[in-house]
């Protein structure tokens, strides 16, 4: 029976140890390609006569990111613009070409989307660069110094694809003709303006499993001695049980190991944990469940508190319903196992302030349901 109960305890304390503190917040992609193509309306210069239809015809763009963490990064991104004149307008076709170098701030991680979707996320972009206009009615080429800023929304697909809506305005500079390609004297300062609306995908690339738009990183590293110490604390309480007890009927150490399984349930050796914003156990709470539900049914006189916890991001009234529904599911699956629910009790308590907030690592060990046994 000792064999029995220091395997399974060491088994649960090593898996669970390892569930809650994975590391994945320094192993992630940082280069993805960017693909965009949609509409755009170039604003101002235009001669009189002139226009485009709104929006217009046609916008692509192609680019290649990098991510320095999963907040910030920079692109170069090469872009293509088509204005023709509309149905009451005078007929003209222009083209606009532009390289640009942007500053990337991850605007969903920036602002803890992660509290409430792992699915949506927000980019911002702006940097400088350089562009040509050309066309039927231009006399040569006009070259042109921009400036661009814009936010791109997200939709992870995939590790691998996230579909992309982007909205971005562009300010030219030194912009000597119309974008109908008429000459416009001393025209300095950042004179044109237009705007681009796209669609498109981001691609992520490299061997790892998330990238960077997708990561939630520690701010530090997660102190786990309490951890340890309680599963050495555990290996030395189940040495203290006397060896010539191993030659004893079980029936005869059952009292012995009641006692002591009860302590570890009540000292919270026999935790079951759950995912971000989740009411279902992780798979690896499985054996924790089992442990105690085999005590309850050998101690029928027995009652159980479930005290249910979520972790400190988000608001309080709704980390409090969270506990209380993690809580109430593990109720549910001692209910349906033969325990009376008279004999359980749930406990929410809300967001477990012990725990550091800002470290993802500790999040994973407040995300629980505990157990104390009456």
């Amino acid at each position: 029976m000792k064999k029995v109960v220091m395997t399974l305890a060491f088994a649960l304390g090593l898996t669970g140890l390892h569930a809650q503190t994975e590391n994945n917040t320094t192993k992630f992609n940082k280069w993805s390609i960017e693909l965009n193509g949609g509409l755009t309306k170039p604003q101002r210069p235009f001669s009189a006569g002139y226009a485009t239809d709104t929006p217009s015809p046609w916008v692509g763009d192609l680019g290649v990111r990098y991510m320095f963490n999963n907040k910030f990064g920079l692109k170069a991104d090469f872009g293509y613009n088509s204005f023709s004149g509309k149905k009451n307008s005078i007929d003209f076709d222009s083209k606009y070409y532009r390289i640009d170098l942007q500053a990337v701030a991850n605007l969903g991680r920036i602002m803890n989307f992660e509290t409430w979707t792992n699915t949506f996320g927000l980019l911002g972009h702006a940097g400088f660069g350089v562009g040509q206009l050309e066309g039927d009615n231009f006399t040569g080429r006009d070259r042109v110094g921009n400036f661009i800023a814009g936010v791109t929304g997200q939709i992870r697909l995939s590790n691998r694809v996230a579909l992309t809506g982007d909205f971005s305005t562009i300010l030219n500079s030194s912009q000597d003709h119309t974008f109908d390609g008429s000459y416009v004297a001393e025209n300095r300062g950042f004179s044109g303006l237009l705007f681009n609306g796209t669609i498109g995908l981001n691609i992520y690339l490299g061997k790892n499993t998330k990238h960077a738009d997708w990561t939630v990183m520690t701010t530090d590293n997660t102190d786990l001695s309490a951890l340890e110490n309680k599963i050495a604390d555990l290996e030395s309480q189940i040495k203290k049980i006397p060896a010539q007890k191993e030659v004893v009927i079980e029936k005869q150490l059952q009292p012995v190991d009641n006692d002591l399984i009860k302590r570890m349930i009540n000292d919270k050796y026999y935790s079951v944990y759950f995912d971000f914003n989740k009411t279902t156990p992780i798979e690896n709470s499985t054996a924790a469940i089992d442990v105690v539900l085999n005590y309850l049914r050998k101690n029928p006189s027995a009652s159980l508190d479930l005290v249910g916890y979520a972790d400190q991001v988000g608001k309080a009234e709704y980390n409090e319903r969270l506990s209380n529904a993690r809580a109430t599911n593990v109720k549910t699956i001692f209910e349906k196992a033969g325990i009376a629910s008279s004999r359980l009790n749930v406990i929410a308590n809300g967001a477990d302030t012990s725990i550091q907030k800002d470290s993802d690592e500790a999040r994973r060990l407040a995300r629980r349901v505990t157990f104390i046994v009456k």
